[in-house]
């Protein structure tokens, strides 16, 4: 007995549309806040986004970039002051 419909190739795509523009806003957050954390989860979704044939692919790429860039402030605060976190 199936409790849930099967997975189809529709709802596979809106599923990675979804993704595409969560990895977009978590990396945009992620420039402000918490880039520790948002920073690998934006660039985890983008990928998965484009592995599964989003349509959004520009989004999708604008959150990996986005995911990167979080990930590189975090370096460049941590040799200023020799933290993993910082403050404004």
């Amino acid at each position: 007995m199936q409790l849930t419909a099967p997975a189809t190739r529709r709802t596979v795509r809106r599923d990675a549309d979804g993704m595409a523009v969560a990895s977009f806003i978590l990396g945009l957050l992620g420039l402000l806040v918490l880039n520790v954390v948002l920073g690998p989860v934006s660039v985890v979704l983008a990928a998965v986004a484009l592995w599964r044939g989003t349509e959004r692919r520009g989004r999708a790429l604008l959150g990996l970039t986005l995911g990167i860039a979080d990930l590189v402030v975090l370096l460049a605060l941590m040799q200023v002051d020799h933290t993993v976190s910082w403050s404004f």
